[in-house]
C-alpha cells in the first residue's frame, strides 16, 4: 500500500536564517510522499530568493504583504495531502516523525489532530542520538483524563479534509491563540487531540527574550475573541470581566497601555467575529484548559 501524501505547511516572515535551517531538517525526514509548501508573508531579507535558490522543491507561495496567519490558510489550501503537518519557520519534524504520524492517523479515525513533542532545538545534540528508540511496543499518547489538550502549532499534524471542515485557521486573529480556537472546534465535531511522546519536532525557543508590543497585544486582543467565539454567554461574561480587571491591573502594575489598547481593539472591532461565534460543547469548554493570564507576562 502506498504510502498517503503528507503536506508540511510553514510560513516565515524575514527570518531567512530559521527558514533555511528548518528546511534542511525537514529535507532529512525519511518519508516517502511528501510536499514541502512555504508562504512568505513579503519578506524583504532575501527569504524568497534563499530559498527558491537553496530548496528548489519547496512549493513557494508569496504574499504581496504580512497577512499573519492568514498566510497558513493560504498553504493548507494549496496542500495536496491526506495529511497536514503544521510548522513555524523555526521548527522542524525528526526524520522519523512523519511517518509515526500517518501511523497514529490511519489507526485511530476519530484521532483529529496528533501534536507532537515540540521540545528545544537547542538541546537538539543531546537528544537526537536516542531518535531510533523501537516503539512499535510501547503506547507513547500521553494525557489526562481530567482535561483536554489543544496543540503547539510549531510541530502538529492533522487530516485535511477535517481541518477545511472547521474551517482551517481563524484569519482574524492575525498572530496567536489561532491553535486553541481551532482545537475547540476539532474536538466540537467529536475527533479527539493526542499527544505522542515519540513524535519530536525541534522549535527554537530562543534564549533571549523576544517580547514585544505584537505578543502581549494579540494574546489580550485574541483572548477575547476566543472567549466570545466559543463560550456560552454566562461564562463569556465571567471570563470577560476577569479579562477586563487583568488589563487595567497589569497595565498599571508594568507601567503599559498595551493591554487596554488591545482591550479597546477587541472591543471596537468585535464586527471581525460575525457569523463565526459557536458555542462549543459544555464539556469540552469545561476541560479545555485556555491559560488567557499569558498575555500579561511579557512585561514582567
Amino acid at each position: 500500500m502506498d504510502a498517503p501524501l503528507v503536506s508540511i505547511v510553514t510560513i516565515c516572515w524575514n527570518r531567512k536564517k530559521d527558514i533555511l535551517e528548518s528546511l534542511k531538517g525537514i529535507f532529512e525526514i525519511e518519508y516517502d510522499n511528501l510536499e514541502v509548501i512555504v508562504v512568505d508573508n513579503h519578506s524583504t531579507d532575501g527569504t524568497v530568493e534563499a530559498v527558491e535558490s537553496e530548496f528548489p522543491k519547496v512549493k513557494l507561495i508569496k504574499m504581496f504583504k504580512n497577512i499573519g496567519i492568514e498566510a497558513y490558510n493560504i498553504g493548507f489550501e494549496n496542500a495536496s495531502g491526506k495529511y497536514i503537518v503544521i510548522l513555524d519557520d523555526d521548527s522542524f519534524p525528526d526524520k522519523y516523525a512523519v511517518q509515526r504520524m500517518v501511523n497514529k492517523f490511519e489507526n485511530d479515525r476519530k484521532l483529529g489532530i496528533v501534536a507532537f513533542d515540540v521540545r528545544n532545538y537547542y538541546n537538539y545534540d543531546q537528544v537526537k542520538s536516542v531518535r531510533k528508540i523501537n516503539v512499535s511496543k510501547i503506547d507513547t499518547v500521553a494525557g489526562s483524563k481530567d482535561y483536554l489538550m489543544a496543540f503547539n502549532g510549531a510541530g502538529a499534524g492533522i487530516r485535511k479534509e477535517l481541518f477545511e471542515k472547521a474551517g482551517l485557521y481563524p484569519e482574524e486573529f492575525f498572530l496567536y491563540w489561532n491553535e486553541q480556537d481551532t482545537a475547540f472546534r476539532i474536538l466540537d465535531r467529536g475527533y479527539k487531540i493526542e499527544f505522542f511522546s515519540d513524535i519530536i519536532s525541534y522549535h527554537k525557543y530562543s534564549p533571549k527574550n523576544r517580547a514585544s508590543w505584537r505578543a502581549p497585544y494579540y494574546y489580550t486582543r485574541n483572548a477575547f475573541w476566543l472567549i466570545w467565539k466559543n463560550y456560552p454567554v454566562g461564562v463569556a461574561l465571567k471570563l470577560t470581566i476577569s479579562m477586563i480587571y487583568n488589563c487595567f491591573y497589569y497595565s498599571m502594575e508594568q507601567k503599559t497601555f498595551i493591554y487596554i489598547k488591545a482591550m479597546l481593539d477587541a472591543f471596537f472591532n468585535i464586527n471581525s467575529l460575525s457569523g463565526k461565534r459557536k458555542v462549543v460543547k459544555k464539556y469540552i469548554w469545561e476541560n479545555l484548559r485556555i491559560p488567557f493570564n499569558i498575555a500579561f507576562t511579557f512585561f514582567k
